[in-house]
């Protein structure tokens, strides 16, 4: 089923198109990356999607809900993690998660454990009961990212979640992420401008520019759209890595061709090549261990997009 969708969705301010016929669905439990520069639509996007937001044409339905007559009730189903933590820095952290967690209707019973749970979760435990104005900038987004998983909700809208956040707990955000969606089912929205970070979580992207849809799939899919080279690992015996390049050497179209221990990485311009490739090797006596397609790098791929609108515009 689709968590999201939308059909021509706009939103004008005055002469700004700063949402323009946007057309898209989001599958349920799907971790759906919405990509774009500053300015580019994602935020205003987030807000029509959440009821906050009323359309100037088009439309969308969120979990079965219309966002503009049935945002209360919709909201109750929805996380959120805007760019900036919404946070009472007079109260401590707990006390900030169980007003949030009285909000979104939590099970009394449930809130104490919940609260501790999360807070737990995100590292803040043994910081609880300070007051949340002393904390420091990354700690005040991991109880923000905190406060949107409390009531378990099937959808969540994160705006860059793991902003300001260091390595390890950026990690943590991110098995977060990966656990609501493949252990939970719940449907995760992410706005990010760390395309690492997509490319890393996501099922698939949709990339924006001035309010427009430019181009969504999967990064293989977005790859093949912008006439990307595939890549592709090859692992063979050890003894025959010299061998198997000389045979990737001689065949048109590979480029990028490195080695890592008995791995031969490679880009390819044509995946009707591989079957090809293959019965060379065999036919030289080169025994394959495992061949395995790569993905071309978001970033690449997001750029390309980028300079295509530039020309086209």
């Amino acid at each position: 089923m689709d968590a999201i969708i939308t059909e021509g969705l706009s939103k004008h301010f005055k002469e700004n198109r700063a949402v323009n016929e946007l057309s898209f669905t989001v599958q349920e439990g799907e971790v759906f990356g919405f990509l774009g520069h500053n300015g580019a639509g994602k935020t205003t996007t987030t807000r029509l999607l959440n009821g906050v937001l009323e359309p100037t044409n088009g439309g969308c339905t969120v979990l079965g809900f219309n966002p503009t007559t049935q945002g209360e009730l919709l909201r109750q189903k929805t996380g959120i993690l805007t760019e900036t933590p919404a946070l009472d820095e007079r109260l401590n952290a707990v006390d900030n998660l169980t007003m949030f967690a009285d909000l979104y209707g939590v099970p009394r019973a449930d809130v104490k454990k919940r609260v501790l749970d999360m807070l737990g979760s995100f590292d803040l435990a043994d910081r609880a009961t300070e007051k949340v104005g002393g904390y420091s900038k990354g700690m005040k987004q991991r109880l923000a990212i905190a406060r949107a998983f409390l009531h378990r909700p099937r959808l969540i809208f994160l705006d860059e979640p793991t902003s300001s956040l260091d390595p390890i707990s950026s990690r943590g955000v991110h098995d977060m992420i990966r656990h609501i969606s493949q252990d939970e089912g719940a449907t995760v929205f992410l706005c990010t401008h760390n395309l690492t970070e997509a490319q890393r979580l996501c099922h698939r992207v949709a990339v924006l520019e001035k309010g427009r849809l430019v181009a969504i799939g999967t990064p293989s899919e977005l790859g093949a759209q912008v006439g990307m080279a595939l890549k592709y690992h090859l692992e063979v015996g050890e003894s025959q890595i010299r061998e198997a390049k000389s045979v990737l050497d001689g065949v048109a179209g590979v480029s990028e061709l490195t080695i890592d221990g008995t791995v031969l990485r490679f880009s390819i311009t044509k995946k009707d090549t591989i079957p090809d490739i293959l019965a060379m090797l065999v036919n030289r006596g080169v025994r394959v261990y495992g061949i395995e397609a790569g993905e071309s790098a978001l970033e690449d791929i997001y750029f390309a997009l980028h300079n295509a609108e530039v020309n086209h515009a």
